[in-house]
């Protein structure tokens, strides 16, 4: 069965967790950042090679739902999904489930909208959505099936 989500394997370790042994909220985003840089270097490093030179991908708005805690050593997998699809814009949801033996929890649920911009960092301007990225994300997710079509 092939999948509808970009997948991150993590597992928790100490120093992402607070006083209490919980993990520290923060961490949550962080792994969102380390999905979606880990979805672009396996599916489209073309784009890795955009920004490496003047593409700029910045994080318009981000948010997480906590539903369960996690601890250290806890086995996670980062679920990444493609929710929208503008001209420059793109939105993700990332569902956080914890993975123990045969079984599964959803522990949290996270967004993030993202813009593309080109040119100097004194001068950007909104860019298209490179191609390249549109093509790696048409699997992940219903919406992004349909964008192989999308009008240019």
């Amino acid at each position: 069965m092939v999948e509808d989500f970009f997948e991150y394997r993590h597992t928790v370790g100490f120093e992402e967790t607070n006083l209490v042994g919980n993990v520290y909220y923060v961490n949550y985003l962080r792994w969102q950042g380390r999905c979606r840089e880990m979805f672009l270097h396996r599916n489209a490093p073309d784009v890795l090679a955009e920004v490496r030179d003047d593409l700029k991908l910045f994080t318009l708005k981000v948010d997480c739902e906590f539903f369960a805690e996690i601890t250290a050593f806890d086995e996670l997998s980062i679920r990444m999904r493609l929710t929208e699809l503008g001209q420059t814009q793109l939105e993700f949801t990332f569902d956080y489930v914890k993975v123990t033996g045969g079984s599964e929890t959803l522990v949290a649920r996270g967004r993030q909208r993202i813009a593309c911009m080109r040119g100097p960092n004194t001068d950007t301007v909104p860019s298209r959505v490179p191609e390249g990225l549109v093509r790696a994300l048409e699997p992940y997710g219903a919406q992004g099936r349909a964008l192989a079509g999308r009008a240019a």
